[in-house]
C-alpha cells in the first residue's frame, strides 16, 4: 500500500512537546505517511501500559502545530493514547503505530516497564502494527539518526503480519557513523542498571547506573555500545499452552 494510504499514530511516553516526538513526526510525514500524532500532555516516562481512569471520563486535550503537523497532547498514557486512536477518536484508525523518539534507551527485560514500548505492545494487542524508537542523546543533530531509522522501519513492518513490534535502539551517533543494524537479545535482567538508593532526605528512590564496561555480547546493551541499532522483535502478554498447572490445582482441591 502507498505511504499515502497509510496513517501513523506517532506517540510517546515523555510527552507531546518532547523534543523526540517533535523531530519524528515531520520527518516521517515527509515520507508521504498521514500522521497524527497523539501523546500524553506531560511526561508519562516507565508507566507500562496503565490506562489508568479510561472508561466514563471525558479526556482533556490540548494541540499545537508545529512544521505543518499537529501535535495533540492527552491527559494520559501512551497506551492511552494508541487505545483511543484505535477507537476513531482522532479520525480514521491508525494502520501503524510509531512510538518514540523516546529519549533515553530501552534495553534489557525491563522495557516492559517503559511507556513508549508499551505503547506499540498495546497497539499490536488491538491488531496494530508497531514500532518504538529510542536514542540516549542530548544532541539534537542526532534526532534526525533515529528518525531515519523510524522511517525505513516503517517501510518494513508495514508487510509483515499485523501485530509484530520492533523495539528499536540507536545509537548517540550521525547517521553516517553507525556501525550498521543487528538482531540484538534483550540484556537479562541481572543486567539491568536501575539500583535502589536512597535520598537525602531518607526516603527510598532509584537510579540508572551508568552503561557497564562488560556487558553480555550480543545483548542491546553492547551491541549499541559497539555502534550497532539494535533491532529486537517483541511480543506482549500470550498464552503458554500447557495446562499442568491447572491441572495440578484441581487435584490439590480435590
Amino acid at each position: 500500500m502507498p505511504a499515502e494510504q497509510l496513517r501513523v499514530l506517532i506517540t510517546n511516553d515523555d510527552g507531546y512537546l518532547a523534543p523526540g516526538i517533535r523531530a519524528l513526526a515531520p520527518a516521517i510525514a515527509e515520507l508521504g505517511y498521514d500522521v497524527v500524532v497523539v501523546a500524553p500532555l506531560l511526561d508519562e516516562s516507565g508507566v507500562g501500559s496503565a490506562r489508568a481512569r479510561m472508561v466514563g471520563r471525558p479526556i482533556r486535550t490540548e494541540s499545537d502545530v508545529e512544521n505543518g503537523v499537529t501535535f495533540t497532547g492527552i491527559e494520559g498514557t501512551p497506551a492511552l493514547a494508541v487505545t483511543l486512536a484505535n477507537v476513531g477518536a482522532f479520525g480514521r484508525a491508525p494502520d501503524l503505530v510509531l512510538s518514540g523518539i523516546n529519549r533515553g534507551h530501552n534495553i534489557g527485560v525491563p522495557i516492559f516497564h517503559s511507556g513508549t514500548v508499551a505503547a506499540a505492545l498495546t497497539a499490536a494487542g488491538q491488531g496494530t502494527s508497531a514500532v518504538a524508537v529510542s536514542i540516549d542523546s542530548e544532541d539534537p543533530g542526532h534526532w534526525p539518526t533515529a528518525a531515519t531509522i523510524a522511517g525505513e522501519a516503517l517501510g518494513w513492518i508495514v508487510d509483515e503480519p499485523a501485530g509484530t513490534v520492533l523495539t528499536i535502539n540507536v545509537p548517540d551517533r550521525p547517521l553516517d557513523q553507525l556501525s550498521g543494524v543487528r538482531h540484538a537479545s534483550l540484556a537479562p535482567i541481572k543486567r539491568s542498571r536501575v539500583i535502589g538508593a536512597t535520598a537525602p532526605t531518607g526516603e527510598p528512590m532509584i537510579e540508572l547506573e551508568p552503561p557497564r564496561a562488560n556487558p553480555i555480547p550480543d545483548t542491546d546493551e553492547a551491541l549499541l555500545a559497539e555502534g550497532f541499532v539494535t533491532v529486537t522483535p517483541i511480543v506482549g502478554i500470550g498464552e503458554v499452552k500447557d495446562d499442568a498447572a491447572a491441572t495440578a490445582l484441581a487435584k490439590r482441591l480435590a
